[in-house]
């Protein structure tokens, strides 16, 4: 007796060939779909981006806005705050930012980025000065953890913007002014001047339009016979703008100093910490003013820093080992710059440096001796491992 007359014994064994001859003749072949998935997850988060510059236009005396297509792609999604991470290549050297998006996630045509020019600024002084329409960058895909999540963020919701801290903050208003979602939303926006602020009519318009929209501008160095408030953002200010604070929930956005600021301004009006959310907006500009910084080391000073495997570079304490990195001509993957995605971790093999606390590096880490090169500064000569 055949193999095949022994089957035909098997209980149902008539019926799945029937099924199977069935499929063969009106089924799919499965085969023809090999790396649809790879191709889907690619287009929803690409590892680059190819932009260009469509236009630009003139916000403030300081700040201008880029918009930017994908002429060869579409642009992934993203939620409202997040950033990407812009490459550039400025007198020979590879280096990147990451901006905010300023765009609301509601529009897939355009990313818009809002950038301020800042003292001493590399990449901004290029952007601002330089950049034309037409030109090409390229770019990360959107990232980041500072947006809203309705889940469990609630409906009151407050935003401190300070400067260029605005600019994910823009995102998240017109997107939810735009849908007409049902948020209440306070914005408080400190600047130096009146005519740093940026987006002013925008922002004025919408909060006309929108009754569940205020806006109120704080100015630290306002002109003489200007009569709205001056200051700073402190627990006495905030308790008379927003009264109860108990369901609000509060995005804050500036420089870094600022966030040690409202923290500690929120907690006297019992805002707890959880109910605080802050997007990692660049490091300090000195760091050799953070707390735990070695006085005996100042940021001139310069280290010899050994590549393993690769040719030695000299690196200035005040400048992070990612900067010395790109301008000694190495390219380490970055995305934040801020000490929190993770993506320029190096191995530490020798040597003292410095990381200021709001570099988030994990516990494994620090165990074996992995920092981030974007939070990371020399304090010794170094032997690292990309």
């Amino acid at each position: 007796m055949t193999g095949k007359d022994l089957k035909s014994y098997i209980e149902g064994y008539d019926e799945i060939q029937s099924e199977i001859a069935v499929l063969r003749k009106y089924g799919q072949d499965h085969a023809v779909q090999k790396g649809l998935v790879a191709h889907t997850i690619n287009s929803l988060h690409p590892r680059e981006l190819s932009l260009k510059v469509s236009e630009i236009w003139q916000e403030t005396p300081s700040t201008k806005t880029f918009r930017l297509i994908s002429p060869g792609q579409w642009l992934p999604p993203f939620q409202a705050g997040q950033y990407i991470n812009l490459f550039v290549e400025i007198g020979g050297v590879r280096t990147s930012r990451p901006y905010s998006l300023s765009s609301p996630p509601t529009q897939t045509a355009f990313y818009d980025l809002t950038v301020r020019r800042v003292e001493d600024g590399f990449v901004s002084d290029y952007l601002l000065d330089e950049v034309r329409p037409g030109h090409e960058f390229r770019s990360t895909a959107p990232a980041g953890h500072f947006y809203y999540n309705p889940l469990y963020m609630g409906r009151d919701l407050v935003f401190l913007a300070g400067g260029s801290g605005i600019t994910p903050i823009l995102s998240m208003i017109r997107e939810m002014t735009d849908r007409g979602l049902d948020r209440e939303l306070h914005l408080v926006y400190g600047s130096r001047l009146a005519s740093d602020i940026i987006c002013r009519d925008e922002l004025a318009l919408r909060a006309e339009r929108h009754a569940n929209l205020k806006v109120s501008h704080v100015l630290s160095e306002p002109a003489p016979g200007y009569d709205g408030l001056t200051g700073f953002m402190d627990a006495d200010l905030l308790g008379r703008l927003l009264g109860d604070t108990t369901e609000k929930m509060f995005f804050v956005c500036g420089p870094p100093i600022m966030y040690q600021f409202c923290r500690a301004e929120l907690s006297k009006l019992g805002v707890p910490r959880r109910r605080i959310r802050t997007e990692v907006f660049g490091l300090p500009r000195d760091i050799t003013s953070e707390p735990g910084w070695p006085r005996e080391i100042a940021r001139e000073r310069n280290f010899t820093v050994q590549v393993r495997g690769g040719s030695p570079f000299q690196a200035a304490a005040g400048e992070s080992l990612l900067t010395s990195l790109e301008k000694a001509g190495y390219q380490v993957p970055s995305c934040c710059r801020s000490g929190e995605c993770s993506l320029c971790r190096i191995k530490l093999v020798s040597g003292r440096v410095f990381q200021p606390a709001t570099a988030k590096v994990r516990k494994s880490d620090r165990r074996f001796g992995y920092v981030h090169a974007c939070s990371t500064y020399p304090l010794d000569d170094l032997e690292i491992l990309l």
